[in-house]
């Protein structure tokens, strides 16, 4: 069965929220690549692969769908902050944003009676619950840590080893 319009429209969106994401953290790889925290930015850096491999999972549904992707401008994100525990408290809060948009669209599929893309999306869910841990994993590390240089390096460092 084709897509309908407003779950494709809710996708496209989607598709935008995840490219913006994707932008957001390649922000924040750039921000710990200034500071020479190599560790943090190759973190962010997987972070950025992720959410466009998001975007293109969601693309290709709409196709395989018989949809139409529409691409809209993506927004500029942040580019400073003022400290990697401002920055991680923001990666928690925007992941927690990307969850509420993903149940939005489970509950444009359920008022379409969409049980196919209610079914795609369920991968998004349990993907959300990872990606809010290690984000609220990072936001307790960096808590703990505080402003001990020795700490900070040896976090960079744990950060780094994410594959």
């Amino acid at each position: 069965m084709k897509i309908k319009a407003a779950v494709e429209k809710a996708i496209n969106d989607q598709i935008n929220a995840e490219l913006y994401s994707a932008y957001l953290y390649l922000s924040m790889a750039a921000y710990f690549e200034s500071r020479n925290m190599k560790g943090f930015a190759k973190w962010m850096q997987i972070q950025t692969k992720e959410e466009v491999s998001h975007a293109m999972k969601f693309y290709n549904f709409v196709f395989e769908r018989g949809g139409k992707v529409t691409l809209k401008a993506v927004e500029q994100p942040q580019t400073d902050w003022k400290s990697p525990l401002a920055l991680f408290e923001q990666v928690y809060e925007h992941e927690q944003k990307v969850t509420n948009l993903i149940n939005k669209l489970v509950e444009a599929a359920r008022a379409d009676n969409d049980m196919a893309t209610e079914n795609f999306l369920m991968w998004y869910i349990n993907e959300q619950v990872e990606e809010e841990a290690h984000a609220y994993e990072a936001v307790l590390k960096l808590k703990m840590v505080g402003d001990v240089p020795q700490a900070m390096y040896m976090l960079d460092k744990e950060m780094g080893a994410r594959e």
